[in-house]
């Protein structure tokens, strides 16, 4: 659950108030969502059709003021489908670029575990690198750079899983779920003449955006609160049910992700509770279980769960003066 504490920030508060005129009863993904893109990071959701992930995308970047794509992810895409393609123009005898839906603002990776791996190499690269090749020419990518990825959890059949090495690269992953029937009630209401995404506007605009990711660096973090980063990873390391730990990138992930918590909370330090609350999200999904734990019935998500309530949580006299 999200920390019951007001948000400082007023243009911070005024995007996730689009967000939740539009998303009913999704406050917490509309936090988390923001939490990612303020950390320079990248989201992974994983639920089934129709509860509402292109909609999310699409409000955080009217709400930015930011260029919105979308890349529907299919068996047959291939990498110059996403980066873009270089054409030769008869008229001027040389050729031009001609950019993919990758240089947007705001990407919707629409299914990604649809397409080939070879082609979604071609947005990964994008994502660590925040620039693609295309024809041996690095091409920069727009600034801010923020993809949120979809994936359906039941329909395995004709589907290409991402690897570990690539499911490290988004800061967190989280899911939608169903409505409950009252929201899905308020949502009807709401959409019954026109949708509540007409009625929004920009809050804050691309330059704002990225002087916030900045300042979002200078959040302080006690070197007692790193060391509790440190733990929970390596109780991810040592834990026997599982095969895979998480890597040193899932510890800078957190840090991350839990300055920008701080951020959005008005605060210029991050606490231990901040940490504490993110660490499901951005641990679950870079560790792998064993083979043992998996007929067990444990999960990622319980085995992390279990983890972060067994790490010792710093308390305040323990932190640096």
């Amino acid at each position: 659950m999200m920390q019951e504490t007001a948000i400082f920030n007023e243009k911070i508060e005024r995007v996730l108030e689009n967000i939740n005129k539009v998303m009913i009863g999704k406050e917490e993904e509309a936090m988390l969502s923001l939490v990612a893109l303020l950390a320079q990071g990248h989201v992974l959701l994983e639920d089934v059709p129709g509860v509402g992930k292109t909609m999310l995308v699409r409000t955080l970047a009217k709400s930015l003021d930011c260029d919105f794509r979308r890349i529907q992810f299919t068996p047959d895409l291939l990498p110059a489908d996403v980066t873009g393609v270089s054409i030769y123009n008869p008229k001027e005898l040389e050729f031009e670029f001609r950019s993919g839906p990758i240089q947007g603002n705001i990407v919707l990776a629409d299914e990604i575990n649809r397409t080939s791996p070879k082609t979604q190499s071609a947005l990964l690269e994008g994502m660590e690198e925040k620039n693609v090749t295309v024809d041996g020419r690095t091409i920069p990518l727009k600034q801010p750079f923020f993809v949120m990825a979809t994936q359906n959890p039941i329909e395995y059949e004709g589907t290409y899983p991402l690897p570990e090495a690539q499911l490290d690269r988004f800061i967190l992953k989280m899911k939608l779920g169903y409505p409950s029937p009252g929201q899905e009630m308020q949502m009807l209401e709401a959409t019954s003449k026109t949708h509540p995404i007409e009625a929004i506007s920009a809050v804050m605009d691309r330059d704002e955006l990225l002087a916030v990711q900045e300042e979002v660096k200078d959040v302080y973090i006690d070197r007692n609160v790193q060391q509790y980063i440190i733990n929970l990873v390596t109780g991810t390391r040592e834990n026997s049910a599982i095969y895979l730990g998480v890597s040193s990138r899932g510890s800078i992930a957190l840090m991350k992700a839990a300055k920008a918590y701080a951020y959005i909370y008005g605060r210029d330090y991050v606490l231990p509770d901040d940490v504490k609350y993110l660490a499901p999200f951005i641990l679950a999904h870079r560790i792998i279980l064993n083979t043992e734990a998996k007929y067990d019935g444990l999960t990622s998500d319980s085995v992390v769960e279990k983890i972060v309530q067994n790490t010792h949580v710093p308390i305040r006299k323990e932190f640096n003066s």
